[in-house]
């Protein structure tokens, strides 16, 4: 299934009466309230999903602050939010896909393939006229089997070996990859021989993804596509949306799932500053 879906589409969808599972993502770093933004206007029909508890593993040093679930744990949550097999996903927020990407590689990861991102996400469909509402929807429990292993990820000893030639993006701010601002983690910089690659230019001034042109053309100037491409950011939410940049892009790419907060407490690895 394609990455993404565009408002019109989706609310085609609806108005068939199309099978269709639309989950809210609603969560940025820095405001802990998506789920009462959710309760005060979402898509009709959308459950709301918490990326904290049902996205992520307990985080700590040396694991990063959002691991990946456990792959029992993820597809409970996944029955929980009314899915079945054969269903067809779409997954929004209302910060440019940021974190909704997160539940897209997952599921994709867990071997769901029909899973989209709404392009422009809860802005859009708004842009559009379309209705929201508030309160909490929520679906009879699913019956989805999912597993896991599907998309390629790379580990700490992967990005150690010069011998496995990765092209590694840092898709964080400029600022924390020069190690000028780090407001979170605690160190600052970045691995050495990364390639700072904001993940927001992947967007264009809308909130929408950029063409598949526009974002080959980025991507491929960063030495992308060239043997294998790893891709990270503060703690793996948003190297996911990178992951789908490079998708629509036609560009392969592994996640390193700890990203930098796993790297920086991680005693002993190189830190590099600068640009």
């Amino acid at each position: 299934m394609k990455t993404l879906m565009d408002v019109q589409e989706l609310r085609d969808r609806m108005t068939s009466g199309r099978q269709t599972i639309l989950l809210d993502v609603r969560w940025s770093l820095g405001d802990p309230h998506g789920h009462r933004h959710y309760r005060e206007a979402h898509i009709p029909g959308a459950v709301y999903v918490d990326l904290e508890t049902q996205l992520c593993a307990p985080g700590g040093p040396g694991l990063g602050r959002h691991p990946l679930p456990d792959p029992e744990a993820l597809q409970e949550a996944a029955r929980q939010w009314g899915l079945a097999d054969g269903d067809t996903v779409v997954a929004y927020d209302d910060s440019g896909n940021l974190a909704a990407a997160r539940l897209w590689w997952l599921l994709r990861d867990a071997g769901f393939a029909s899973v989209s991102l709404l392009d422009g996400g809860l802005a859009a469909w708004r842009a559009a006229g379309y209705d929201v509402e508030g309160g909490e929807e929520r679906h009879c429990v699913g019956s989805v089997h999912l597993s896991s292993g599907h998309m390629p990820v790379v580990a700490i000893p992967d990005l150690l070996d010069p011998a496995h030639g990765d092209v590694v993006l840092d898709v964080r701010a400029g600022e924390r990859f020069r190690g000028e601002h780090e407001p979170i983690d605690p160190l600052a910089g970045h691995i050495p021989g990364a390639v700072s690659a904001p993940t927001t230019e992947n967007l264009g001034d809308d909130g929408r993804f950029r063409s598949a042109e526009e974002l080959h053309r980025r991507f491929q100037g960063l030495g992308a596509g060239r043997g294998r491409t790893a891709v990270y950011c503060g703690s793996g939410i948003t190297a996911a949306h990178a992951i789908a940049a490079l998708d629509i892009a036609g560009i392969d790419a592994a996640l390193f799932p700890g990203s930098w907060s796993q790297w920086s407490t991680t005693e002993g690895l190189p830190v590099a500053t600068g640009a």
